[in-house]
């Protein structure tokens, strides 16, 4: 049973103009409860790791898959959200030579150059971290990768998506810096959503979540988002109790072999009910771990009291957030959400 937590957490995305904005904004309302502060990966980074389809079908070495039927995108009430054709290897191409421009690593570096005047002018508290969040291979590999194509695709994003990490790890002191690793596909992989799931799949992604961990090195803080999506502010599979999210937990902190810092889990509005936060009691995580629960949402402080009212039958310490990103968002929410989490954090710590 973890015991550590009381803070709040922003997961990614914000939709506010730029970083500088974001950074001014959420100080401006949050402090002191921020342990991280994320950039809100504005601009092309909004819709998450769409911009990362964007480069798969500019690349030299890939193409539209004309032969496999387009990925059909379905939110938890059925409703199509959209059809996306798959991309694939060009024929010819070894998928071992292969590099992918992801634009992590530039976009950290920028953001951080901000970060560091805005800490040193005293917008952002010293003790603040700078966080990165990032997708994991999965990520794209099942969005927008043919089926065929998978294996070798994540292997030769795994390469170029850890050369990106390590320019951020070299260029930024490890004492300012936070990584978050996105894990949205392989929970619902977990839920068997996509229509293909490998007989080993859990094998699969503990190994991955494990081999991205080991890449972050155990002077630099190290976090974990787990995501249901969000594609149009609701999931696209609605969880029956957070059981799931606890086994993903438990596996991947059995797999790492340095510290876990932080692990962020979902909970819909509508679960404020003993059954779906049951499951936390099987947490085996490091006391030294902060759980994060995304039971935060828009303009319904009486539900936030609820839902942490319940967690607290089962969790004796956590912090608080949404259940994802904001990115996709109406920005004219972004005030009062900012409120909602200062509420939030008030009432864990004084109600």
């Amino acid at each position: 049973m973890t015991t550590s937590g009381s803070g709040i957490h922003l997961v990614g995305s914000i939709p506010l103009p730029d970083a500088e904005s974001v950074f001014r904004t959420v100080s401006a309302a949050l402090n002191p409860y921020l342990h991280r502060i994320t950039d809100g990966e504005t601009g092309r980074r909004g819709r998450w790791i769409w911009f990362q389809r964007e480069m798969l079908l500019e690349h030299p070495d890939m193409e539209v898959d004309t032969d496999e039927p387009p990925y059909a995108l379905y939110q938890w009430d059925g409703q199509l959200l959209r059809e996306t054709p798959y991309v694939r290897f060009r024929a010819g191409v070894d998928p071992a030579s292969v590099a992918f421009p992801t634009g992590y690593a530039e976009a950290a570096l920028e953001s951080f150059e901000r970060y560091i005047r805005l800490q040193n002018e005293g917008v952002i508290e010293w003790e603040t971290l700078f966080q990165v969040s990032l997708p994991t291979p999965m990520a794209t590999a099942y969005m927008y990768v043919s089926p065929g194509a998978r294996d070798d695709y994540i292997s030769a994003y795994e390469r170029s998506l850890l050369d990106g990490l390590a320019e951020i790890v070299d260029a930024v002191p490890h004492d300012k810096l936070s990584i978050q690793w996105d894990v949205c596909q392989e929970v619902l992989i977990f839920e068997d959503y996509f229509p293909q799931r490998p007989d080993d799949y859990k094998a699969r992604i503990f190994a991955q979540l494990g081999r991205l961990g080991a890449a972050v090195p155990e002077s630099v803080d190290l976090g974990y988002h787990l995501c249901y999506g969000s594609p149009r502010d609701e999931h696209l599979v609605m969880p029956k109790d957070m059981s799931i999210l606890v086994e993903i937990a438990n596996g991947l902190s059995a797999e790492l072999e340095r510290p876990l810092d932080f692990i962020h889990m979902p909970v819909p509005q509508d679960r404020s009910d003993r059954a779906y936060f049951r499951p936390l009691q099987g947490l085996a995580l490091s006391d030294d771990t902060e759980v994060i629960l995304g039971l935060i949402h828009y303009d319904d402080e009486e539900g936030d009291c609820a839902r942490i009212d319940t967690a607290r039958r089962f969790l004796p310490s956590f912090g608080v957030a949404t259940e994802c990103g904001w990115g996709r968002t109406d920005p004219n929410r972004v005030p009062g959400l900012l409120v909602s989490h200062r509420l939030a954090v008030d009432y864990l710590i004084n109600g």
